[in-house]
């Protein structure tokens, strides 16, 4: 663990890794694992929320007088300017059927502004970690974002609408105009925190999907900001936190898209 951390990272960080050894222990044996549906295409495991109950009494246990909203339990009533904001296990529809592309996200965030996240993948067993102020890591090795310079050029992660309220309409308009503009290609992984971490050390070069929850961007956004990136909504604004919808790429690349989006969206 690196040295420098604050005590609010150091917590965060063994939280998840915790919680990865719990989440693996079920991927090892997926035949038996008790599933319900929360909604169309919406599902929770024993997995996640075990790893929730995990992470959120480490939590807990550490700062008793900070607010938690966690995927799974929603939010405590404490009032505090300090929240933490918990996936116990970002990407469970590739969980439960095998595909080895999931993780856990942590991020604390102070008045509603991410200050630190943790991002873990337990399978790949890679750490993706963040401070205000301080870079982001992998592992404990410096990350940064891609230099691409061209959508025509780049990689972009999305996360194609599943649900009536997922903006399908303007999604596809997106992926149209990305397409128009010859983009290198495009992936949907799965998990909303991976691709901002992949798009934080370059494995991405953008990152776009709509109808986010808290949850999803917390620790991804400050993740991707630390390694140089920039995030905003398709509007361009900071009201990503808000509304859910998010474009992450390099400040470059980013103001290309935008430009391209603009002529067509906004």
């Amino acid at each position: 663990m690196n040295s420098s951390n604050s005590p609010q990272l150091n917590i965060a960080i063994n939280a998840a890794l915790a919680a990865g050894k719990s989440i693996m222990r079920f991927y090892s044996r997926l035949e038996n694992l008790k599933i319900q549906e929360k909604g169309f295409n919406d599902y929770v495991s024993e997995a996640d929320q075990e790893s929730e109950k995990i992470i959120t009494t480490a939590l807990m246990k550490a700062y008793p007088k900070y607010k938690i909203t966690a995927e799974e339990s929603g939010s405590n009533l404490i009032e505090s300017e300090y929240e933490w904001f918990i996936d116990p296990l970002d990407g469970t529809t590739n969980f439960i059927h095998g595909i080895p592309q999931f993780a856990i996200s942590i991020g604390l965030c102070k008045n509603k502004v991410p200050i630190l996240g943790v991002i873990y993948d337990p399978f790949k067993n890679e750490l993706f970690t963040a401070e205000e102020g301080k870079g982001a890591l992998m592992n404990d090795k410096k990350i940064r974002v891609s230099a691409a310079k061209s959508i025509k050029t780049s990689v972009f992660g999305t996360g194609i609408p599943y649900r009536k309220k997922d903006h399908a309409g303007v999604y596809i308009e997106t992926l149209k105009t990305l397409m128009d503009a010859r983009c290198g290609s495009i992936r949907r992984l799965g998990a909303a925190a991976l691709d901002l971490s992949y798009v934080a050390c370059g494995r991405l070069d953008g990152f776009w999907e709509f109808n986010l929850k808290p949850w999803d961007i917390a620790a991804g956004s400050i993740i991707v900001t630390e390694a140089g990136g920039h995030i905003s909504d398709i509007n361009n604004t900071e009201k990503y936190f808000e509304n859910g919808n998010v474009l992450a790429a390099n400040i470059n690349l980013h103001q290309e898209i935008i430009k391209n989006l603009s002529e067509k969206l906004i």
